[in-house]
């Protein structure tokens, strides 16, 4: 197993050796300094993150999923991005997924030990039946953790497609899998407190794995979220809000077509949009494989 004390993200910063003596303005303008270092390293690895969103998204065009396995903050930034996509982007529960290592509950509250078994993770992805269509995205911070190594071998005997999200060079989880993406943040305001720099690339890359594959599979019309679900009063707003943005329609109108459309913003657009009725949209909506621009022709 790889020395904790050898890794980037583990390296004391000396710039914030005296972080225990900073005033509050101090602290601040050192972490928004440091901060300014994770878009770089983002950007450094942006041909690798774009291939992972070409795989996102064939993933899901064959009827597969995107699967993200993660242990403590990595594990949570996974559940989090995972859970934003259904009200987002329409999408089941069951298209994008995150497992963390101990279950559901570690995401409050830590389990000690669970991250450091390799068989868990492959049981764990064993046990959501993963198939070669799908696509396994783990993420460690350190690149080093266990349960991580374990699902990603096991993915890769499925035949399903991986990739890795670490924060250091050449990482234990890289080398399990077919792309590695390691933006190299660098040593911690806090010393090994993975969940300030490294995990802001972490959320950053996941950001743009997910929406990139949902815009790839028409979920997006221009930049508008066109499949957002109506789930509160402020998602009706957003829904009529979308309609009136994409058409040009009024506030009155969007509402009629969203009535029409059972709710759907992407039905109402098309409505407006051609000129034809509900019924019509979801059939031009169904032709075109659920991208906008072309229903509308």
């Amino acid at each position: 197993m790889v020395d904790l004390s050898s890794l980037a993200t583990e390296a004391r910063n000396p710039r914030t050796m005296n972080l225990d003596q900073m005033t509050p303005q101090e602290i601040v303008d050192v972490m928004n300094s440091e901060d300014a270092n994770v878009v770089a390293a983002v950007h450094s690895q942006r041909q690798r993150i774009s291939l992972a969103v070409s795989w996102a998204a064939e993933a899901l065009r064959a009827g597969g999923r995107i699967l993200y396995v993660g242990a403590g903050t990595s594990g949570r930034l996974g559940v989090l991005d995972a859970v934003e996509c259904p009200p987002t982007f329409g999408v089941s529960p069951n298209v994008i997924m995150a497992l963390i290592a101990g279950g559901n509950g570690a995401f409050v509250k830590a389990k000690e030990g669970s991250e450091d078994s390799i068989e868990l993770g492959a049981e764990d992805l064993r046990n959501l039946s993963l198939c070669s269509e799908d696509f396994v995205i783990g993420l460690a911070a350190s690149g080093r953790t266990p349960y991580v190594i374990g699902a990603l071998r096991y993915a890769r005997e499925v035949g399903a497609r991986t990739a890795a999200i670490a924060c250091n060079a050449n990482s234990a989880i890289g080398g399990e899998a077919e792309l590695a993406i390691e933006p190299v943040t660098g040593p911690e305001v806090l010393t090994g407190s993975t969940r300030l720099k490294a995990g802001t690339a972490e959320k950053m890359i996941l950001n743009m794995i997910s929406t990139g594959a949902m815009a790839l599979n028409g979920k997006v019309y221009e930049n508008l979220m066109v499949d957002v679900k109506q789930s509160n009063e402020k998602l009706v707003q957003r829904a009529q809000n979308i309609t009136m943005a994409a058409t040009g329609c009024n506030r009155e109108q969007a509402v009629r077509a969203l009535e029409d459309s059972h709710g759907s913003a992407k039905v109402a657009i098309v409505m407006l949009l051609a000129g034809v009725d509900a019924a019509e949209a979801r059939a031009r909506l169904q032709e075109a494989n659920g991208y906008v621009r072309a229903a509308v022709g």
